[in-house]
């Protein structure tokens, strides 16, 4: 894949409408701090497009960038920020329950656990609630590189196995410092946009 032109098209905030877009989606969701937006900056080529809060969990919208003309990043709000209040993370439980439900270009969801850490609860709900949803989430692994080669395989055990990830679930081990996993992401994307153009022949 080669991107030649993103722009932040949509923000969406608790109470707007959602775009009936005709593009296809890709949803990306994680926790405040899992490296969410450096990973869409990552795969768009952008050093700061999508931006990073400077207090976490204050992202309160969805963001809907367009690439090449083609497709849509969707940029979700990061969940588990202990200092949000209940009444916020209910606001934002139900903008994200809202957007899964609703979207009609949806293709797939791309769920964001570091991979240094077991899955805290509010991963292992997100992986279930996106389930329910009628999606098999992607799980990309963030934080590659602070972790030793001769542990990854342990590690991306021990996030399968937290989890409890269905059967033939994807998992991407990614570094937002050498990109190592940014191909494989791009394919799957191209194999969902190759799928959509067959059928529309």
């Amino acid at each position: 894949m080669v991107i030649k032109n993103v722009s932040l098209e949509t923000v969406c905030g608790v109470t707007s409408k959602l775009p009936e877009n005709e593009h296809m989606e890709f949803a990306f969701a994680g926790k405040s701090n899992v490296g969410k937006s450096s990973l869409i900056n990552g795969l768009m080529n952008r050093k700061a497009l999508a931006r990073t809060s400077a207090q976490p969990g204050k992202t309160q919208t969805i963001n809907f960038y367009l690439v090449n003309d083609r497709m849509y990043f969707v940029d979700l709000p990061g969940y588990g920020y202990t200092r949000a209040n209940i009444t916020e993370k209910e606001k934002w439980g139900k903008m994200v329950e809202r957007y899964l439900h609703q979207s009609k270009k949806l293709r797939a969801v791309f769920l964001l656990i570091d991979i240094r850490h077991e899955p805290s609860a509010n991963d292992k709900q997100m992986y279930e609630w996106i389930l329910h949803q009628g999606f098999e989430p992607v799980i990309i692994a963030t934080k590659l590189d602070k972790i030793n080669k001769s542990q990854v395989q342990k590690h991306l055990k021990m996030l399968r196995s937290g989890l409890k990830t269905v059967s033939g679930t994807i998992v991407i081990p990614y570094s937002a410092i050498t990109k190592q996993g940014r191909e494989e992401i791009y394919d799957l994307i191209d194999s969902y946009l190759e799928e959509e153009a067959g059928e529309d022949e």
